[in-house]
Formats: C-alpha cells, sequence, structure tokens
C-alpha cells in the first residue's frame, strides 16, 4: 500500500469543511484535517497575490488519489485548486493499515 497526504488550500473555513466531510464520508480518505488560516502568497493571472487561506490535510492510497481529486474539484470554488500528495514514507503498520482500510471503496463503486 502507497499511503499519502493530499494537500488542498481553500479561501473559506466552510468550504474547506465541506471537502473534509466529503472525502471521508465517501471513503475517499481516511481522515481530513483542516488547519488554522494560513498566509500563502501565489503568482495567478501575472501578477502576485496574498491570501489567507485554510489548509486541508487527507490520509488516503495513491490508488484513491484521482478520485478524491475529482471530488475537490467538484466541491472547490477555485479555477485551479491547489491538490498535491505527498507518500508517507513511514508509519506505524497499524496506523498505515486503518488508511487502508478506511479507504477501501463501497460495493459498486
Amino acid at each position: 500500500m502507497n499511503a499519502i497526504e493530499v494537500r488542498v488550500t481553500s479561501d473559506s473555513r466552510d468550504e474547506a469543511d465541506r471537502i473534509a466531510s466529503a472525502v471521508v464520508a465517501r471513503r475517499l480518505a481516511a481522515c481530513a484535517q483542516v488547519v488554522a488560516p494560513i498566509s500563502s502568497t501565489y503568482w495567478w493571472a501575472g501578477e502576485v497575490g496574498q491570501a489567507e487561506e485554510w489548509l486541508l490535510l487527507m490520509k488516503t492510497t495513491a490508488d484513491r488519489f484521482e478520485d478524491l481529486a475529482a471530488c475537490v474539484r467538484e466541491l472547490h470554488s477555485y479555477e485551479v485548486p491547489e491538490i498535491v500528495a505527498v507518500p508517507i514514507v513511514q508509519g506505524t503498520p497499524d496506523y498505515l493499515e486503518w488508511i487502508r482500510r478506511e479507504t477501501v471503496p463501497e460495493r459498486g463503486e
């Protein structure tokens, strides 16, 4: 199993909470944390911008990434949302097994 952490930013707490609830309810992530506002500086439309954003950290498997990304895009207000995955290179066996077990697709998916 290839465990990953998917990171997404949002411009509102409500949107971040909706995404977190949806990906967990759909078993696309075993868990999702919403981190307090962060300050982001970025290039967009040829200009440097700054904004307060909320950071989502979601634990899942590499096999579930595409479905999770599709769910985020469905619910996200940004034209190009940040959806990036980083590998979890180490973890306790029981935690990694929990991620695997909780992200098994429902029958019929």
